[in-house]
């Protein structure tokens, strides 16, 4: 029998997963991310976790084909990133030292893509070549899959919607700088970011005015959408025309079958849909009008689901 392992490296924790090469999942775990000195004890703390796992199982490692991994923050084919926001990361050259560290062959991805991967592999895009995850969650991240494979790009940037410009005409900036991205009004952020505004500006009774501004969140938002809060629909309609408008901008280039929409946000589940789709056919290019919507479905999985499957992909 043989083996793999995938690893969903987060700024919190490190979630981890044993796999067999006919991908079932063995055994999953999670271990706290050190981000301390520049990070510099995350991926010895993966090689040792991992070697751990195999004694435990008695699994020799020669049994072990690799290592798929996903990280916050664009990698380049050769698995190396110049800059993470929450790992402490300058330049690493993270398979070079983490193949050093463990002698089995590593591939690695942006975290997005490599979670929608795991998502057409074993979720809500099974059957699918070419769709688009989209992440709701403090941000907005995005993977995108094109011919059963991750878009990278020259600098591993591909799949970054969260900063489409949706609003030329916005004054403040995202936390990347720019002004007007996706991520200021279609994360759990920026939905609270627009409620508290409706909230200002509109007189109208609202079950949403029993909270204190500052603790209005998405969640808040969406249950009293689900009690026909006339204030909570607006909000959502808003959020909803935002992000459509940045999916229908990202259907006419990469022309996909189907978006899966997780994260945070997407526990709100089935409604959610009906407030993209129906400014998303308003929006699409005549040739992306059909294209399809469904919730995520592998939760805190799909990114070590990804992971296993970028390493698996690497044999053939």
């Amino acid at each position: 029998m043989k083996y793999c392992f995938g690893a969903d490296v987060g700024g919190t924790t490190i979630k981890l997963g044993l796999f067999t090469v006919d991908g079932e999942i063995l055994d999953k775990w999670e271990i706290i991310t050190r981000t301390e000195n520049e990070g510099e004890s995350i991926l010895q703390d993966i090689a040792t976790a991992l070697k751990e796992k195999i004694q435990e199982k008695a699994i020799p490692a020669e049994e072990v084909i690799g290592i798929g991994m996903g990280i916050p923050a664009p990698v380049n084919s050769e698995g190396i990133v110049r800059k993470t926001a929450n790992l402490g990361w300058g330049y690493k050259e993270v398979k070079k030292e983490l193949e050093n560290l463990t002698g089995w062959q590593v591939v690695v991805g942006n975290d997005a893509n490599v979670a929608a991967l795991g998502e057409m592999w074993k979720g809500a895009g099974h059957g699918e070549k070419n769709m688009v995850m989209v992440t709701l969650g403090t941000g907005v991240g995005g993977g995108v899959i094109m011919g059963g494979r991750p878009l990278i790009g020259a600098n591993g940037a591909g799949g970054e919607i969260g900063h489409i410009c949706v609003n030329y005409f916005e004054e403040k900036c995202c936390g990347c700088g720019k002004k007007g991205c996706l991520e200021q009004y279609a994360s759990a952020t920026g939905i609270a970011r627009i409620a508290r505004e409706h909230l200002a500006a509109d007189k109208k009774d609202s079950i949403l005015r029993i909270y204190d501004l500052d603790k209005i969140d998405a969640k808040i938002v969406f249950d009293a959408l689900k009690e026909g809060d006339q204030l909570a629909v607006d909000i959502v309609e808003e959020f909803g025309e935002y992000l459509a408008k940045g999916l229908a901008d990202v259907a006419v280039v990469v022309d996909p079958s189907l978006f899966v929409i997780g994260g945070g946000v997407s526990k709100a589940g089935e409604i959610l849909l009906t407030y993209i789709e129906k400014y998303y056919r308003k929006r699409a290019f005549f040739a992306n009008k059909d294209t399809q919507f469904a919730i995520a479905s592998l939760g805190n999985d799909a990114g070590i689901c990804g992971a296993a499957k970028l390493i698996l992909d690497s044999q053939v």
